[in-house]
């Protein structure tokens, strides 16, 4: 590919990243004001984080079953609104200390 390929790409995908988010904040004028329409925005951002984030958390380990370990300390602590570094730092040594559990038995 030669640079004059490449930024012809380049321009047309920023292009269309740009469109996307800027068509419905110019569409949209008003504040809106439905309470079906809200909650559906206000819930969007965790699905999004939600979909790209547990598919992966299955595969991460290379073992199903210490990626569930830490999948299920994950929630356990998130559900107990504990922080996303303790989340994040005791699932991830959950997921060692199985490791080391199953190449032990």
């Amino acid at each position: 590919m030669n640079s004059t390929q490449f930024f012809i790409y380049l321009f047309l995908i920023s292009g269309s990243t740009y469109l996307i988010r800027a068509i419905p904040f110019n569409l949209i004028k008003k504040k809106i004001t439905n309470q079906y329409i809200n909650s559906f925005l206000h819930y969007i951002p965790y699905t999004v984080l939600a979909a790209m984030t547990i598919p992966s958390a299955f595969f991460v380990t290379g073992n199903i079953y210490t990626a569930l370990v830490g999948l299920l300390v994950a929630l356990v602590l998130a559900l107990k609104k504990c922080s996303l570094t303790v989340v994040a730092l005791l699932s991830c040594v959950a997921v060692f200390l199985a490791e080391i559990l199953i190449r032990l038995i």
